[in-house]
């Protein structure tokens, strides 16, 4: 026979209890619309260079799908180290230096809701130079400079074989003129170049004049002209690897004393100006990041760049006291 004892009758008793209280405790009961039900992450997927951002955004809704405010706080994580990191109050991203694609790593939970989204990390945006690195003056055709100009770098010429004005104008690097080096530095130009204009665009600047805005990394683009007048700000948000890439069909333009402001851990190194025709910088500008031009550049007087200019067929022209340093 099978004999309960007193304390063993008390167990059986009290454990399906606790058991019951804490499920009803814990039970929310069934979703109720006007409550937080999901939370859906955008953009899924999210893409970006090695190095670069993604603004990864919340929106929540009930059980009928309709949108209600998600309730505070909202924290972001990212879950694989590999894709990058994340901003856990933001939902700002940084891309690693391993290029995948990391399914559902991007977590944005509240409570116990949480909305998952994919991270793409391409190959970094910076173009390779190869042997071009190393100039901050490559041409075509010629370079001129009028006086009191100074170029912190090789300068290089190929196909053609000249340069006006040096001095007074002084070059501290080696001068290649019309021989293998100038040649082999065009062609990683041209690669370079082509590698810049296949990049996909990220935003399409309307209107194409960038002055008076603060820019995130990102890849951005024109079909025609682009123009910078007053001062352009590039954020890195405390990335020192962010790259940007400014994309145009023809002309870059700089007005009087405009201004490429770097901030928030920005480089110039990782600026990059692909100019499907001809760049000027207008008197006075102080220009940083490098600009592959198709044709021609011109820097008008008292214009400097922390970069450099390198034009794959035309000429590169200075005018009084212009100075470029390589990045």
């Amino acid at each position: 026979m099978f004999t309960v004892s007193r304390s063993t009758a008390r167990l059986l008793v009290i454990v399906p209890f606790a058991a019951l209280l804490a499920a009803c405790e814990h039970n929310e009961g069934p979703p109720v619309a006007g409550q937080l039900f999901t939370i859906t992450v955008s953009p899924n997927p999210g893409s970006a260079a090695v190095g670069n951002n993604i603004q990864y955004t919340a929106a929540g809704q009930d059980v009928t799908g309709a949108t209600v405010a998600i309730p505070p706080p909202l924290v972001w994580a990212n879950l694989n180290a590999t894709a990058g990191t994340i901003n856990s109050s933001s939902g700002l991203f940084t891309a690693g230096a391993t290029p995948g694609t990391y399914p559902n790593t991007i977590r944005a939970r509240s409570g116990s809701i949480s909305g998952f989204a994919t991270a793409i990390v391409g190959a970094s945006a910076n173009p390779v130079l190869g042997s071009a690195a190393t100039y901050g003056i490559l041409a075509g055709s010629t370079v001129t400079c009028v006086t009191g100009g100074t170029i912190n770098a090789d300068v290089g010429v190929s196909p053609g074989s000249t340069t006006t004005g040096f001095p007074p104008c002084v070059i501290t690097g080696t001068r290649n003129l019309a021989n293998a080096a100038a040649a082999q530095a065009q062609l990683d130009l041209t690669t370079a170049y082509d590698y810049l204009a296949g990049r996909p665009c990220g935003t399409v600047v309307t209107p194409a004049d960038l002055g008076g805005r603060t820019l995130p990394p990102g890849i951005y683009c024109t079909a025609s002209s682009m123009a910078v007048t007053g001062t352009v700000t590039l954020d890195g948000g405390g990335n020192a690897n962010a790259v940007w890439v400014f994309q145009m069909g023809s002309t870059l333009t700089t007005g009087t004393t405009a201004n490429i402001a770097l901030i928030g851990g920005a480089q110039a190194k990782n600026v990059w100006w692909q100019v499907g025709s001809s760049a000027t910088l207008g008197t006075g500008t102080t220009f940083r990041g490098n600009i592959l031009a198709l044709t021609t550049i011109t820097l008008v007087d008292n214009a400097t760049m922390l970069g450099r200019a390198l034009a794959r067929n035309g000429a590169v022209s200075l005018g009084t006291n212009n100075t470029i340093t390589l990045p």
